[in-house]
């Protein structure tokens, strides 16, 4: 059946691949159908999908971040009394259920566009008397919501995306996302924080994409703070990280202010274990492999913070001989730890999900790209893996970081590790020089340059993607 889902307007790339996901976590095996709308732009809020059932509906939209609202749809025109007639259409066997006498019912009247005062809302639910609503009206816990949902004709010039003619939609909800979410874990009230911390809203979103559930084994090899296994374990995940830096993940700023305080904040399982751990280095026994239902992470790419290996510079340049640390100085010990460029740390992650992950399982990660990059397909490939979703978030007018989400489909062994190695190496080669050490802050920081346009006007390069009062980001 065809529904109306209307999604909060903003992560536009977002919206689609968490529906999608959902889809799949709740026994949706096939791909969506979606469509558009009458005269919609493609990154319209608006969009009607079919699925199977209104129960995978009302579950897709409760769990969902991004999606305001589900929607039965009675009824849409260009008009009222277009609405009227297709309403009156509509068959009464489902509507009858809804308008009963042993109902209450709440109309909430909503636009996208424009604002409707007060009075102009109560106009428009008392034009829709020709709906025979039996029951009582309860605004405070209905049984049914019913929504009217109205876009201006608005043309570009609005920061919105465009829309030809004025659409009217009238519908019953079946679920909405739970916002609430967003300002119980927002960052400005979480205990212990990192420069790196991950958004709440954008990790609630990786643990969608990684269809984590109760049950299954979350693991972050760049913890850091714990942002985005607090999301995990909020769905009910067991979780498990690791970090570079012994000084976050054992000690923090306290006892009472560490990455253990995060989850007792929101009175959420605690982490199986936080390791101190390199992922250039991982700490797992020769044969072990297919631990993790999905690995979720935001890999440091050097712009606020850089990455780190273990061993140091004269270690690994020779100068200095491996050695043992003596155990009387073990406790307070910090190991030396050397640059750790995105192009390696990404191959390294590929191949710890490889070997690590469970078949079927997820890995979900941000991956940087510069803007003016025209190549159409820059993302790191690996055998075991598919790629199942990009989605871009703009972050300055240089460079955005693009969400990953690649589920394995084959497992992994020596050869596959050799192949994925040449892969890369070839990857590198071809596309990485500026991803090296250093080479993307120099890029995201450097001074603009200028650009001779025909004219021989000097003009900064525009941005080739629409963007709608800041929402991309």
């Amino acid at each position: 059946m065809w529904y109306l889902c209307v999604f909060f307007h903003r992560l536009l790339d977002y919206r689609k691949p968490e529906v999608e996901s959902l889809a799949y976590l709740f026994g949706v095996n096939d791909a969506l159908e979606w469509k558009l709308p009458i005269h919609h732009h493609p990154d319209s809020p608006f969009h009607f999908v079919n699925l199977p059932s209104e129960d995978i509906a009302r579950s897709i939209a409760n769990r969902s971040i991004l999606v305001k609202g589900m929607y039965e749809v009675w009824g849409e025109g260009s008009s009222y009394e277009e609405l009227e007639e297709a309403i009156r259409s509509y068959p009464e066997d489902q509507m009858l259920p809804y308008l009963s006498f042993d109902t209450t019912f709440k109309i909430t009247v909503d636009s996208f566009g424009k604002v409707f005062s007060f009075q102009e809302q109560n106009d428009r639910i008392k034009g829709l008397s020709y709906i025979p609503f039996k029951g009582r009206v309860n605004l405070k816990n209905p049984d049914h919501k019913f929504w009217l949902i109205e876009t201006d004709d608005y043309g570009v010039n609005n920061g919105l995306p465009p829309v030809a003619e004025r659409r009217i939609f009238f519908g019953r909800e079946i679920g909405a996302a739970d916002r609430k979410l967003i300002p119980t874990y927002q960052l400005k009230s979480r205990n212990y924080l990192g420069p790196t911390a991950m958004d709440a809203e954008v990790a609630f979103l990786m643990a969608n994409q990684a269809l984590v559930e109760p049950g299954k084994l979350v693991y972050d090899p760049f913890v850091g703070t714990g942002s985005i296994l607090v999301a995990a374990a909020h769905f009910g995940a067991m979780t498990m990280g690791a970090d570079i830096d012994i000084r976050v993940v054992r000690d923090g700023r306290g006892p009472d202010t560490n990455v253990w305080s995060n989850f007792k904040q929101y009175g959420l399982q605690m982490p199986i274990g936080l390791l101190r751990a390199d992922n250039n280095l991982p700490p797992w026994r020769p044969g072990l492999k297919e631990v993790f239902d999905a690995i979720i992470c935001d890999p440091p790419y050097g712009v606020r913070a850089g990455g780190r290996k273990s061993g140091g510079r004269k270690l690994l340049k020779g100068v200095v001989d491996p050695y043992t640390v003596p155990d009387d100085k073990r406790v307070g010990h910090i190991p030396s730890t050397a640059p750790y460029c995105l192009s390696e740390c990404v191959h390294d992650l590929l191949d710890l999900a490889g070997r690590m992950l469970v078949m079927g399982g997820r890995l979900v990660y941000f991956y940087p790209v510069l803007r003016e990059d025209s190549m159409q397909n820059p993302f790191p490939e690996h055998p075991c893996f598919k790629l199942v979703a990009s989605s871009e978030q703009i972050l300055s007018s240089r460079y955005s970081r693009v969400l990953l989400t690649m589920v394995k489909i084959g497992p992994y062994t020596e050869e596959i590790a050799e192949t994925a190695r040449r892969k890369h190496l070839e990857f590198r080669e071809n596309h990485l020089k500026w991803l090296e050490d250093g080479n993307l802050h120099s890029s995201v920081f450097a001074p603009a340059d200028p650009q001779v346009t025909a004219a021989g006007d000097l003009k900064l390069s525009k941005d080739p993607k629409l963007k709608y009062r800041g929402k991309y980001v």
